[in-house]
């Protein structure tokens, strides 16, 4: 099938803010301090914020919800992201039994009716299929986006943690706008599976969650390769006076698809440095030394 075409384009900032460590998972915010996070956030131009149905067990996007009802001029600011499609066994969802992905056009709908509810919003942004089902069905889950393009719940459309294969297939029946992927020095597979190859080629920019690899670098530091990945950023963040995590996030920012990072934090700190990385421009060759550091051998 094929859908109506985009009037509009999707825009997302360069850095967007993972709210998953947010609430119950993480820091456990109070509504009044989200609120002044999504502020200061705008302010230093990050306008995008990351959500998926299971963060917190269900409980985190109705907390960013109230800080949005709080302050409902702050909605038109920003763009929200949400996923939807993993059944995730918690006390607040007493009915599943085993933890499981659901792509039905049942389960999309119902979880985007919940997911406008908590968020206080009548519209998300960007909706993604949170994790591929081996049941999934491409016709069905394109028709639920087209329908629920057409209702004006949801405007744009992509897919989090998909193969190419799955990508492609999914993106036959309806155009997608993103692949959200694990991507850091320490995970560079999509560099070379063909993920980022297969945005260059739809013209689409690839989300990359975990950018610093769950830092690793920062704790485990007996680690051979984390040992030669922080030799070579320290001595670039000595050239660029900046921080080693500053420089790997410019190593992820250097790729020509224009990587969207997914900076899982509550600390408008770290977000601080993630925008002043974006000034960062790594030449080829540090780019590579950054690879060899990572794989512990230089390329064939």
């Amino acid at each position: 099938m094929s859908d109506i075409k985009n009037i509009e384009k999707l825009h997302l900032s360069r850095i967007v803010f993972g709210v998953m460590k947010w609430g119950v998972w993480g820091h456990n915010l109070p509504m009044i301090e989200m609120q002044k996070l999504i502020e200061e956030s705008i302010e230093l131009g990050v306008t995008s914020f990351d959500h998926a149905d299971i963060y917190g067990h269900y409980t985190t996007e109705a907390a960013f919800g109230e800080a949005l009802k709080n302050r409902a001029s702050l909605r038109e600011k920003i763009e929200i992201v949400t996923k939807c499609g993993i059944n995730l066994i918690t006390p607040n969802r007493p009915n599943y039994k085993v933890k499981s992905y659901d792509s039905s056009r049942s389960h999309i709908l119902k979880s985007v009716e919940t997911s406008l509810k908590n968020l206080h919003t009548d519209y998300i942004d960007l909706l993604l299929i949170h994790r591929p089902s081996p049941l999934m069905n491409p016709v069905e889950i394109a028709e639920t986006f087209h329908e629920l393009r057409q209702a004006g719940k949801v405007k744009f459309f992509g897919v989090s943690n998909f193969t190419p294969s799955q990508f492609e297939m999914l993106n036959g029946y309806f155009k997608l706008e993103t692949n959200q992927v694990e991507g850091s020095v320490l995970h560079y597979e999509p560099f070379f599976d063909g993920t980022f190859d297969q945005c260059l080629k739809n013209q689409i920019a690839p989300m990359v969650w975990s950018p610093l690899g769950g830092g690793q670098v920062f704790t485990d530091l007996e680690d051979e390769q984390v040992k030669r990945i922080r030799k070579v950023a320290e001595n670039l963040g000595e050239k660029y006076d900046a921080d080693i995590d500053q420089i790997l996030l410019a190593w992820l920012l250097k790729h020509p698809s224009k990587i969207h990072l997914v900076l899982g934090t509550a600390r408008i700190g770290r977000v601080k440095k993630a925008v002043d990385a974006m000034q960062i421009d790594l030449t080829q060759e540090e780019w590579f030394e950054l690879l060899e550091a990572a794989r512990g051998h230089e390329v064939a």
